[in-house]
């Protein structure tokens, strides 16, 4: 029998029981990519990570070999699951600098360390492509809402980071705690799109010092935090201004799972384009857990 060690975080919360889980494979080898897709969906966690190990010189040269998979497939890219593994591949060393080396190519992740609290991680994500401006009276009518409820002085775009997400500015924040939408709905729309999924935010916010409140529903149900896509927002809201040049903001989701989360961007504008995207927060390990297969 085969032995495989695994732990569970909890990402972009300071304190266990809130953000987003995240189960985190130590040592991968020697599972088969079916393997590793059934046991993301034996953890039916949003995301499961598999961390590759290989020898420290590939490792200083390209980063920690990670893969990410959902309940359904294997994704290039995705935020917490950068956040929370980087955490667990830090463990204790007080190192600064931790680099993954996943399908979208190396991300680093820094690290500082507080006087209280969990260290405080903040990865560089790639450098975002704007895509459609998409229509916002199809939008609205997919989600059953009057067009009016969506914002009409920024778009809704599609940007992409490494995973693209169509930005959707909700007008009232009464009206995104309400949201009902069809993740099945949404896969239709994204087939003849260049987006894979929507990210919901509003201006109106539960906590004061937050810039955003967000939501994202997909075929998993709905994400407490969702780092890609706080990515996409925070170049996003750069580029028409809702959030000012190598401004951190705080981006708060998972309220309306009872997960509260705290998801911290930035970005920097250039003359032509926006560059430099960091998508920073805390994670906190809750368990530790050993799978036998044969």
């Amino acid at each position: 029998m085969r032995q495989f060690q695994c732990v569970l975080m909890d990402v972009f919360t300071s304190v266990p029981l809130a953000g987003n889980q995240l189960a985190v494979f130590t040592d991968g080898r020697g599972l088969s990519d079916a393997e590793m897709q059934a046991l993301a969906r034996e953890t039916n966690l949003a995301e499961t990570t598999f961390i590759i190990p290989r020898d420290s010189a590939a490792e200083r040269a390209n980063g920690v070999k990670v893969r990410i998979f959902t309940v359904e497939e294997e994704l290039p890219f995705a935020g917490h699951p950068t956040l929370g593994t980087a955490t667990v591949i830090r463990g204790t060393s007080g190192a600064r600098l931790v680099e993954l080396d996943l399908k979208v190519g190396k991300i680093p992740v820094t690290f500082e360390d507080r006087q209280t609290g969990p260290a405080f991680g903040e990865m560089r994500q790639r450098d975002p492509e704007f895509g459609k401006i998409h229509d916002r009276a199809a939008v609205a009518t997919l989600l059953g809402l009057p067009a009016s409820e969506l914002s009409s002085d920024v778009p809704i775009q599609t940007v992409s980071t490494g995973m693209p997400f169509a930005i959707v500015p909700i007008q009232k924040l009464s009206t995104i705690q309400k949201l009902t939408f069809s993740a099945q709905a949404g896969a239709e729309f994204a087939k003849s799109s260049d987006m894979k999924f929507f990210y919901f935010v509003c201006r109106e916010t539960i906590d004061p010092k937050a810039r955003l409140h967000a939501r994202m529903i997909f075929y998993n149900g709905e994400d407490p935090a969702t780092g890609s896509a706080a990515g996409c927002a925070a170049a996003w809201m750069v580029k028409y201004g809702i959030a000012v040049n190598d401004q951190r903001v705080k981006i708060e989701q998972g309220i309306e799972r009872k997960r509260p989360s705290e998801i911290f961007v930035a970005a920097n504008k250039t003359v032509d384009k926006i560059v430099n995207v960091r998508v920073g927060g805390h994670a906190v390990e809750i368990a530790r857990s050993t799978f036998t297969l044969p």
